[in-house]
């Protein structure tokens, strides 16, 4: 879990840093500085997909990851309940409903995969 959520992280990254501009649309109208900010954000996921791969930064890389998910939540909210069209994703409930419901999951298994929390399996 914790390789496959590096690789998912880092990938977003890489895409924030390739394409911020695509992003913007997303972006909460309350956020300064957006292009900015989506850089930053991309460098964070980058930074936590490799953090999750070190042992020592590990704990720190989870919780990291768990708080980007909820700070990022309003721009998903943003991106489906403003029908906000975004190149390459889909644009239905379909999409929007699991991501939405989904964010809590994002949060868990980052923690999960960082250490912090080992609910519901416990580690021996």
């Amino acid at each position: 879990m914790r390789w496959l959520m590096a690789a998912f992280y880092l990938a977003a990254g890489l895409l924030h840093l390739a394409r911020p501009d695509s992003f913007l649309p997303i972006v909460p109208g309350w956020v300064p500085a957006p292009r900015e900010v989506i850089l930053l954000t991309g460098l964070a996921e980058i930074a936590g997909a490799i953090g999750l791969l070190v042992p020592r930064l590990r704990r720190a890389a989870g919780i990291g990851l768990a708080l980007y998910a909820l700070c990022v939540f309003p721009a998903n909210i943003k991106h489906a309940f403003q029908g906000v069209a975004l190149e390459a994703l889909p644009s239905s409930w379909w999409y929007h409903g699991p991501r939405l419901a989904l964010q809590p999951v994002l949060i868990w298994w980052a923690l999960y995969a960082g250490g912090v929390i080992d609910w519901p399996w416990r580690r021996r």
